[in-house]
């Protein structure tokens, strides 16, 4: 069957006492996995939820279920079985045996959606070296028919041992090459984004960066705040190219604001570390708006998925907006939190927006103060630092020195606030 026709598949989870709560799968894992396997293309013909004491070391199921998931494999003329849990190498191949149908885990099955839809050549460097990093550890399984290639064909004889290599030994040898030059692409994007980093902190230009689980609905924010015309679909994750736009706060008042890849449950730990030169711009942001789905019933689930993954990536520290997205789809709207950093929005009607404006107004203008400075010309070094840290609006070289109207940040205040013209 070529990969593009649509596949059948039956998915299979696995609740184990021994294993952690978040790795468990459930009903509510298992209706995600299946949306992931409707975005990867293919359809779902029947679920199975095994609960078991611990994963069974060769089929994780355990051989009964096994045998229950291949009826049912039989019985809907499947050609693919897909596991809401990871699987280990040796585990993926006893499957394939017992099942007589290809099988993935969620992680490959992400990693595929992830391979589909990059675009920028940068979001292939990322899913790639995902990949890369996913198959390494799992070469022993997938190379245990294959033996040194010697005139016994097993343990090598004294005499016999040379330069010859397994398949194994060259494979990992080839991926590590990958990873390596990978790994090296992905540091010159970090430079190139860096130095971008650098320009816009000297030109005083605030970043907003919008977060969420995946189909909360951050594309159709970007296009209702910017006009953006991103393509915005009810499907999991749409968008995994970093958009950024410009966004006009006020008359003479712009930030840039940023567009990133959804998150979810499990989210594959390599997916997260290749994406960290882009996700690294969340620990730079002046602003984040955590876009949440306020309609789904998984909402404070989702919430903490995404808290966990901004802490991960070291942006805890950051201002964050909690934007509680499709309030005119909620069940329930007084349930919706409000107050403080928190706002009810609806992205489609722009219910809602103009109060999440004016927030990001508010949180960019804590602490900044506008003022006209008066620097004699041996300040040299003040007016070098101010172009660095500060939003300069207008400059003019008189007799008396160099007056400099501009908006100070707090940190900067101490070193300027003497040569405030009254």
């Amino acid at each position: 069957m070529e990969r593009n026709d649509i596949e059948r598949a039956i998915l299979v989870g696995l609740s184990a006492d021994s294993m952690e709560e978040r790795e468990r799968s459930d009903d509510v894992t298992l209706d995600e996995l299946e949306a992931l396997l409707e975005t990867a293309g293919g359809v779902c013909c029947g679920k199975v939820l095994q609960n078991k004491r611990t994963p069974d070391p060769r089929s994780f199921i355990g051989e009964g279920k096994a045998r229950e998931v291949r009826e049912l494999i039989e019985a809907n003329d499947c050609s693919l079985a897909v596991f809401d849990n990871e699987l280990s190498p040796s585990q993926l191949r006893a499957l394939e045996e017992d099942l007589g149908v290809h099988v993935l885990d969620r992680s490959q099955l992400i990693l595929d959606i992830f391979a589909a839809r990059a675009r920028t050549r940068e979001g292939r460097l990322q899913v790639e070296l995902a990949q890369y990093n996913y198959l390494l550890p799992r070469l022993t399984g997938m190379w245990t028919h294959l033996v040194r290639q010697t005139a016994s064909g097993g343990k090598s004889p004294i005499g016999t041992r040379g330069p010859g290599e397994t398949q194994l030994e060259t494979d990992r040898r080839h991926i590590r090459r990958k990873i390596q030059k990978l790994e090296e692409e992905l540091e010159a994007v970090r430079r190139v984004r860096g130095t971008q980093r650098r320009q816009r902190e000297k030109n005083g230009v605030p970043v907003i960066a919008l977060v969420g689980y995946t189909n909360a609905g951050k594309s159709t924010l970007l296009n209702r705040l910017t006009g953006a015309g991103i393509e915005a679909n009810d499907r999991l994750f749409d968008t995994l190219d970093t958009t950024t736009r410009k966004l006009t706060l006020a008359p003479g008042s712009e930030a840039l604001i940023s567009d990133t890849v959804g998150f979810i449950r499990k989210l594959p730990h390599h997916l997260v570390e290749a994406f960290k030169a882009t996700l690294e711009e969340l620990s730079f942001a002046d602003v984040l708006i955590h876009v949440i789905d306020a309609s789904s019933p998984e909402r404070d689930a989702q919430v903490d998925v995404v808290r966990r993954l901004i802490a991960e990536l070291g942006a805890e520290g950051t201002p964050c907006i909690d934007a509680y997205n499709k309030a005119d789809l909620c069940p329930d709207p007084a349930g919706i939190p409000r107050g403080g950093n928190v706002i009810a929005i609806s992205a489609k009607t722009g219910e809602g927006t103009d109060k999440l404006l004016e927030k990001i107004t508010e949180i960019l203008s804590r602490g900044k103060k506008r003022v006209t400075l008066l620097l004699p010309y041996s300040a040299g070094g003040i007016l070098d630092r101010i172009h660095r840290e500060a939003e300069v609006h207008a400059i003019d070289y008189a007799d008396a020195g160099i007056e400099v109207d501009v908006t100070v940040k707090p940190e900067l205040w101490g070193a300027v606030r003497e040569f405030v013209k009254f």
